[in-house]
C-alpha cells in the first residue's frame, strides 16, 4: 500500500559520504511529488542542524522527515524526532549507512547517485512502525552505543575530510588496527537491570539492532521494538583479544564465546577504572561513566518492504 498525501521535509547533508549528491536531491523531490507527496528540501550547514530541522518539521505536523546523509546525520534527526508523531525515513548517502543496511535499503547509490530517486520510491511504499531507541547520558541513538575500543577509534578518526570518504571503511579498519595494538582494556563494572558483570574489557556494546559497525552481525534475535537493548561485553586485553572478537563476530558466534557476555537489559550503567570514550551511532559523545536506557517505541520510522521481518516482534 502506497503512502499518499504525505507532508515531508527532506533533510540533506551536503558533506555526508564521498560524493556530492546535491543535484540528485532535486530529482528525489520530484520523484516523491510524483507519488503525491508534499516535500520541502532543507540543507544542513553545521553539526546539530538536522536535530533542529527534524524537530521543526514535527512542530508543523510533517508526516515524515527523510534524511539524506550518513549515520551521524540520521542520529541527529532521531534526536529531533523522539516522542513525536513524525516518522523517520533514510536515503543512505554516507559511508556506513548502518540503519539503511539493517533495513536492506540498497546503498549502491553512494557510487551512482542517479539511483537515489529509485530508492526514494521504496519509501512511498513503506509502512510506518514504532521502534525503540537507546539513550546514553541524554543522547538518543538508533543503532548502537559503544564504550571503549570502537569509541576510541571514532574519537581519533571523526570528523573525516571528504577525500578520505572515497576509501569507504578502509580508514576505519586501519585506525582500528592502530588503536587496538595499544589498547590494553580497562577494568569495568557493568550493571544490567541490577545484576553486575565485572572484568577487564576491550569494548561494551549496547545494540538496538542486529548488526554492528556496518559489516558485522551480532545477534539474530535482536528486535527493535521489544523495549530492550542487547548488551555485549567483550572481555580481554590487548590486540590478540581484539582480533579474536572480530573473527568471532565475522563468524556470527558471539553467543558461543565465553569471553563475550551477552545480556538483554532496559537500564545499563558502565563504570571504568579510568575514563574511556563513548560513541553513539558512530559519533563520539562523552566518556565514562555512562548510563544507557532503552526507550520503548519512542520513534516512528518508515520501514520499506526490503526490511527483514525478524527485526520486529510479531504482531
Amino acid at each position: 500500500m502506497k503512502l499518499d498525501n504525505i507532508k515531508a521535509h527532506l533533510i540533506y547533508n551536503p558533506i555526508a559520504g564521498p560524493w556530492d549528491v546535491q543535484h540528485a536531491m532535486k530529482r528525489v523531490c520530484s520523484e516523491l511529488r510524483r507519488h503525491g507527496w508534499s516535500v520541502e528540501l532543507r540543507r544542513t550547514e553545521k553539526a546539530g542542524d538536522a536535530t533542529v530541522m527534524a524537530h521543526e518539521a514535527s512542530q508543523v505536523d510533517c508526516d515524515a522527515v527523510i534524511v539524506a546523509g550518513g549515520d551521524g546525520t540520521v542520529n541527529e534527526a532521531v534526536n529531533g524526532l523522539v516522542g513525536t508523531r513524525t516518522a523517520l525515513g533514510v536515503l543512505p548517502v554516507g559511508t556506513g549507512n548502518l540503519w539503511a543496511r539493517q533495513l536492506r535499503i540498497p546503498t549502491y547509490m553512494v557510487v551512482n547517485p542517479l539511483l537515489l530517486p529509485e530508492t526514494a520510491t521504496l519509501l512511498t511504499e513503506a509502512t510506518i512502525r514504532q521502534i525503540d531507541v537507546g539513550e546514553a547520558n541524554g543522547r538518543y541513538f538508533l543503532c548502537w552505543a559503544g564504550i571503549g575500543l570502537d569509541a576510541q577509534v571514532t574519537t581519533e578518526i571523526e570528523p573525516r575530510p571528504r577525500h578520505t570518504k572515497h576509501l569507504g571503511t578502509l580508514p576505519y579498519i586501519i585506525a582500528t588496527v592502530m588503536v587496538a595494538r595499544d589498547f590494553k582494556g580497562v577494568r569495568t563494572r557493568v550493571e544490567l537491570d541490577g545484576s553486575v558483570v565485572r572484568g577487564r574489557t576491550l569494548l561494551v556494546v549496547a545494540n538496538n539492532i542486529q548488526q554492528y559497525a556496518g559489516r558485522l552481525h551480532l545477534i539474530n534475535e535482536a528486535r527493535v521494538d521489544d523495549g530492550l537493548l542487547d548488551v555485549f561485553i567483550f572481555k580481554g586485553l590487548g590486540f590478540s583479544y581484539a582480533l579474536r572478537h572480530t573473527l568471532t563476530m565475522l563468524s556470527r558466534r558471539c553467543l558461543q564465546d565465553p569471553k563475550i557476555v551477552h545480556r538483554q537489559a532496559r537500564h545499563i550503567e558502565v563504570r571504568t577504572e579510568h575514563s574511556v570514550p563513548v560513541q553513539v551511532d558512530g559519533d563520539p559523545i562523552d566518556t565514562t561513566p555512562v548510563t544507557l536506557t532503552a526507550v520503548p517505541r519512542a520513534l516512528q520510522v518508515l520501514v520499506p518492504h526490503s526490511a527483514p521481518p525478524e527485526l520486529f516482534t510479531p504482531t
